[in-house]
């Protein structure tokens, strides 16, 4: 316990930092529901599950004798059910997960959240079959009803995703047991992940931290400050290593058996569906960039090193700021005219979506005990709006984070038209427009910096995060694909988890930086490794692609903002070849996973040039 003086100064301290931030707004959730008890909620969980039952038994069974009538009002008509059935779902379930994730420490919102999830899962087994009996109906008869039938017609993208997922769709009531146990499987390690991370707290010079605040000081321009975080960091996870491991593993399992049962060749193959692309695309990008670590990665670690007067850096300074970064604290409303200012800069059409998020209360950025850590823009339904997430601190990095997930919102708005089943976009293109969001704003503030010592330290901080983004993301998908292959020859340990994370990071941040005594426990608050595994690699896949976008951008005459918008529009409905085919990309050419990290090398190119004329 500090003494009075030490809490007295770190009172005041928190008090100024607040003070810097100015106000910072909480999310207004009652678009979807006014409160958990609300009777509007009380009343759509009702009809949730009457609404399912009774679409069951309208439907199950004569799918196929509606496809081969092949009229308008069949096929169609239960389509029109059946999204509305999973807007209704999303709606509530878009609710129960937004509070839960503004305090998972809540008791009330705890049993909220899983009462929910339960009842959602219980009405979407009476639900299951209709994919599954749309998938049994013969292609040519499937074709023929799409045609005939123009109800049905429109939903033609999904039906072809769906069909995608034949091969790998098993028996019914295989499926029915799978649906209904993954609120205690897989769905409840999620959640015990998370309410053990966001309960933990790390110990810093006698003052206690929640995740966020302790990865912010990570950041700090004092190297002292940063091995404390780090060892408190190392301090708490491997008190509780023991717990994440038996979580990871049992993950790993479960996803084993589900991958074997369907027939899945490669570990991530689930994965590569999910994001309708194709396993030959990813490959060639994550070899592109592994070939490419010592060019990136290695190359600018060592130049930083030299920078803040170290032979090798220690893990915690890895993302220390350089001496020309500012270090003033990022107040909000600054941070939100940084970010419109350049959305508007592309496109006034962009900065007004973006602007309500703000104006409407569709952010949360305060830091706060019990909150999930990290960022998310999470799009709910269409007939609602998206919710975005932040932990927000006043960093330039909290600034680009705001940028990212505003991009997200733009999209998950624009792709809204689509309707509840064709607005999803897969993993892969949905980090595109988050991406960009991020590049427009780094553009437009490097476009207004004259000051030499400036430029540096934003060229730099943008290299770093397309490091993190691209080099850090395809060695976790490394570190992923060792758990898992390693998994199926039986259980792992802590040692074993953390030897597999010392030798991807190694390989992949280079002999600058020193892997020091506890970073071997970073892998356990990494949150996609639980909730989805192998997303990791659409981070990297949307840096490179947006590179590339970027630079069709910059070389345009006009036209290229409507081209862009109608790609976010799209939603789900079209493949990543016939997105970028407008912009004259191929994500299945080598070369394109070459050209997108050759943008990377020209920064630090400039980087090296500015350090050499010093």
């Amino acid at each position: 316990m500090p003494s009075f003086p030490e809490r007295q100064f770190a009172a005041s301290s928190a008090a100024q930092a607040k003070a810097d931030l100015g106000d910072l707004p909480v999310w207004n959730l009652s678009d979807l529901y006014a409160s958990h008890d609300a009777p509007e909620l009380k009343r759509d969980l009702e009809k949730a599950a009457a609404d399912a039952i009774a679409f069951e038994t309208r439907w199950k069974g004569r799918l196929t004798a509606e496809a081969e009538r092949g009229s308008e009002g069949g096929l169609g008509a239960a389509m029109r059910e059946y999204e509305a059935l999973d807007e209704l779902a999303g709606r509530i379930g878009s609710y129960a997960g937004l509070l839960y994730t503004g305090d998972t420490s809540d008791p009330v919102r705890a049993k909220f959240y899983g009462d929910v999830q339960q009842k959602l899962t219980d009405a979407g087994s009476h639900l299951l079959f209709f994919g599954l009996e749309l998938n049994k109906i013969d292609d040519a008869l499937i074709e023929k009803a799409l045609s005939a039938d123009a109800g049905f017609g429109h939903y033609r993208p999904w039906i072809e995703d769906l069909r995608k997922e034949k091969p790998y769709q098993l028996e019914d009531r295989v499926e029915q047991l799978f649906h209904e146990k993954s609120v205690t499987g897989r769905g409840a390690w999620n959640r015990l992940f998370d309410e053990t991370m966001t309960g933990l707290r790390f110990q810093i010079d006698g003052e206690e931290l929640t995740l966020e605040p302790t990865l912010n000081r990570l950041q700090d321009a004092d190297g002292e400050v940063r091995r404390k975080a780090s060892e408190a960091l190392a301090a708490t996870f491997s008190k509780n290593i023991r717990t994440f491991s038996l979580i990871t593993n049992t993950l790993a399992k479960d996803k084993e058996i589900s991958d074997r049962w369907r027939g899945f060749e490669d570990i991530a193959d689930s994965r590569h569906l999910a994001n309708r692309v194709e396993r030959e695309v990813v490959d060639a990008l994550a070899s592109a960039v592994r070939e490419a670590y010592p060019r990136l990665s290695h190359r600018y670690y060592a130049m930083k090193a030299r920078w803040l007067g170290m032979e090798t850096m220690n893990h915690w300074d890895r993302n220390a700021p350089l001496p020309e970064t500012p270090q003033a604290t990022i107040g909000w409303n600054d941070a939100r005219s940084t970010v419109l200012d350049a959305y508007n800069g592309f496109s006034p059409k962009m900065a007004d979506i973006a602007r309500q998020f703000f104006d409407l209360n569709w952010i949360d950025a305060p830091t706060r005990p019990g909150k999930s850590p990290g960022a998310f823009a999470h799009p709910t339904v269409p007939s609602v709006h998206p919710y975005v997430l932040l932990n927000y601190m006043g960093k330039p990095r909290d600034v680009m984070t705001l940028a990212h997930e505003l991009g997200h919102g733009v999209h998950q708005v624009l792709a809204g038209a689509q309707g509840a089943l064709m607005a999803s976009t897969p993993l892969t293109l949905a980090e595109t427009a988050s991406v960009f969001g991020e590049m427009l704003t780094f553009r437009s503030l490097l476009e207004r910096t004259t000051d030499k010592r400036e430029r540096k330290a934003m060229l730099a901080q943008k290299v770093e995060d397309m490091i993190n983004t691209v080099v850090r993301q395809i060695a976790f998908y490394e570190f992923e694909r060792k758990v898992h292959t390693e998994r199926r020859n039986g259980e792992l340990t802590s040692e074993q988890l953390g030897q597999f994370w010392m030798e991807v990071q190694a390989e992949s941040l280079g002999p600058a930086i020193r892997l020091g005594e506890g970073y071997e426990t970073f892998w356990a608050y990494i949150p996609h490794f639980i909730h989805s595994p192998f997303y990791v690699y659409a981070y990297a896949f949307g840096d490179c692609l947006v590179n590339s976008l970027y630079a069709v951008y910059q070389n345009a005459e006009s036209g290229f903002q409507e081209k862009y918008f109608d790609m976010l529009r799209a939603g789900g409905t079209k493949h990543h070849s016939e997105l970028l085919k407008p912009f004259g990309l191929d994500a299945t050419d080598p070369g394109f996973w070459q050209g997108g990290l050759g943008v990377i090398s020209a920064l630090i190119d400039e980087l090296e040039a500015l350090d050499s004329a010093a």
